[in-house]
């Protein structure tokens, strides 16, 4: 009888320090993504919008990622890719409203293509598709492209409606400086 009330003991304690380990790494993650959330229109304000290759050669000088950031490539998360991605491609897609911009450059695209061999991400195949497209100049996609990321953060409003023209990129291009 005394074995078995030990062993209650243990298989409730191991129970307890289980499920309190589940609860606690839940709570991280919404705390970590609540953070991150908040922290993304400071971020587009700092570091979005169109930059020359002498601001973005600047960035690196001063320890910061091709956008901007501190973030490094080992420590990027799903939210990263979405946010990257989803601002470059306002560049080259239609939609009623945009948030956020990120001028998109090939060592931009690389670096996020470099990145996704060094984590573990929920949606690495859609990043990496969507990437390798780009890095080879293929933008005929941009506005699905746009519209799977979007999807994936949750988006209601300012789903891509098409491609702009030429002239309309070089157009949005300008409104971004």
């Amino acid at each position: 009888m005394k074995k078995l009330i030990i062993f209650l003991i243990i298989v409730a304690t191991l129970s307890l320090g289980y499920f309190g380990y589940l609860i606690l790494s839940d709570m991280e993650k919404t705390n970590e993504k609540r953070m991150t959330e908040s922290n993304i229109e400071d971020i587009r304000d700092s570091t979005g919008g169109a930059k020359t290759d002498e601001e973005i050669a600047a960035f690196k000088e001063q320890g910061l990622n091709p956008f901007g950031q501190h973030t490094p490539q080992d420590k990027l998360t799903d939210t990263d890719y979405q946010e990257y991605i989803h601002g470059m491609s306002h560049q080259k897609v239609k939609a009623e409203q945009k948030w956020g911009f990120y001028q998109i450059n090939e060592e931009r695209i690389n670096w996020l293509l470099e990145g996704l061999d060094l984590v573990k991400l929920n949606h690495e195949h859609t990043y990496r598709t969507i990437l390798e497209k780009w890095a080879k100049g293929d933008f005929s996609t941009a506005d699905d492209d746009h519209n799977a990321i979007w999807q994936l953060q949750g988006g209601t409003i300012g789903r891509a409606t098409g491609i702009l023209s030429p002239e309309e990129e070089k157009a949005y291009i300008r409104s971004q400086r």
